[in-house]
């Protein structure tokens, strides 16, 4: 939410590996400003967690799970223009990708391929 408040762009870049809800901030950057490093990988999946106590705390403790289950689902089906059910389906279990992988997918929008200087901006890989 932060990231799309605030009134600068907001640039992501994966250096090495963007897992989890890295993965998930990685892809909510700004459209067109979303970067890895070529030999990066980029995991995303269902959220995890874990529950103890009575039945009934168990089962609200699910309750909540599932619900940001459904909500990251849908915000990164977003972010990555993919379909719901593609997301649903690539996050029930650890789905890795390359850089490029991740840019066809729609995580990031850049494969940086050397490293930029002042009077030349970020060459990509497309």
């Amino acid at each position: 939410d932060t990231m799309n408040q605030i009134r600068p762009d907001v640039s992501t870049i994966c250096v090495g590996l963007a897992a989890s809800m890295g993965a998930f901030l990685l892809s909510a950057g700004m459209k067109g400003k979303r970067m890895s490093l070529p030999h990066s990988r980029i995991m995303i999946h269902q959220p995890l967690g874990g529950a103890q106590g009575q039945a009934t705390d168990i089962e609200i403790q699910a309750k909540e799970i599932l619900y940001h289950k459904q909500r990251l689902n849908e915000l990164l089906a977003s972010h990555t223009s993919q379909p719901l059910e593609r997301i649903q389906e690539d996050t029930e279990r650890d789905f890795f990708m390359s850089s490029n992988e991740a840019m066809e997918y729609g995580l990031i929008d850049q494969v940086i391929n050397r490293r930029p200087s002042a009077s030349q901006p970020i060459s990509v890989v497309n």
